[in-house]
């Protein structure tokens, strides 16, 4: 695999007094990880891992056999060109797709195993674009996240309100509880779904391209509440995501997919590199550090081998 070097800020500035910046120069050091196997440090104590998982349809592989990790307590984020299998993945993951082979664990435990209402007490799925039925309130959406913990006839208990009133507070949606889905704007809509997932009381939660059809401002909404949920509340999180400046600003690890395969695992530094991105996208990458946040940030790209 062709590795390059990643240019810093000055190499950034000084393109711009000399013209369009050159090609990345080829180096034979290693800046990533190829795998994210049970090798990684963070493999033995992950939320969730899957080992030599692979999914598929028929005869058609989606997703090659392989190892990955959600690291427990951490932002992982799910990168890679459109088509590569990133949702499969965490459906997978997440017990929504059945694998070809492999197997998934969940807290140390094979989640094959666990009782449905089990798994849905310990881990919060957001699937890509959900539907509300037509009418269903804010307040109704959330409630339906205590589902997995009600006993009897269904009643909301005490405990089950506190839980709803907090996921409505802490995704600033409290006044919103009377107001139907469909009213909502596309911001306040995803939030409203988060809002479900937290009322799960899980330590990990899932979501598949949650930033989706949201603008700018809404997506660094949507990112800082899951990072204050991450931070404050401890919890876990995965997510798929497209932006690849958010992703690196936002994750304490990231996985790089193509075609099914892992073809980098590690923290952003080490995923968002000119090589990894020339070898997942086909792009050659200038990136250089976020002056406020210090992490790697892409700051002009195109096809690779284009003069």
């Amino acid at each position: 695999m062709t590795l390059v070097k990643k240019p810093n800020a000055a190499d950034f500035r000084d393109s711009f007094r000399e013209g369009a910046p050159e090609a990345p120069e080829v180096v034979d050091e290693p800046l990533f990880c190829e795998t994210c196997d049970r090798t990684c440090e963070r493999f033995a104590d992950a939320a969730l891992r899957g080992e030599a998982v692979s999914v598929g349809y028929g005869d058609r592989v989606i997703i090659e056999p392989m190892d990955v990790a959600v690291p427990a307590g951490e932002i992982t984020s799910i990168i890679g060109p459109n088509g590569c299998g990133k949702s499969t993945l965490l459906k997978a993951l997440s017990r929504t797709m059945p694998l070809c082979g492999g197997a998934v664990y969940l807290d140390g435990r094979a989640i094959a195993e666990m009782p449905t209402a089990e798994v849905a007490r310990k881990m919060a799925l957001l699937p890509q674009s959900p539907q509300a039925p037509a009418g269903l309130t804010v307040g109704e959406l959330v409630a339906l996240g205590r589902y997995p913990h009600q006993k009897g006839f269904g009643r909301l208990t005490d405990d089950d309100k506190r839980i709803i009133d907090w996921a409505l507070s802490i995704t600033h949606l409290g006044d919103f509880a009377a107001r139907p889905i469909d009213a909502l704007s596309g911001g306040q809509r995803q939030r409203a779904w988060i809002a479900m997932a937290l009322a799960q009381d899980t330590g990990l939660i899932l979501l598949d391209e949650p930033t989706t059809y949201l603008d700018m401002a809404h997506q660094l909404e949507v990112l800082e509440l899951l990072q204050t949920l991450n931070r404050d509340q401890g919890k876990t999180i995965a997510l798929v995501i497209h932006e690849l400046n958010l992703a690196a600003r936002f994750s304490d690890w990231m996985i790089a997919l193509k075609a099914g395969a892992i073809r980098g695992a590690g923290t952003p530094a080490e995923v968002m590199t000119p090589a990894l991105l020339r070898e997942v996208f086909g792009l050659d990458a200038l990136i250089v550090p976020d002056p406020w946040t210090a992490r790697p940030s892409l700051v002009s790209y195109r096809l690779a081998g284009e003069e």
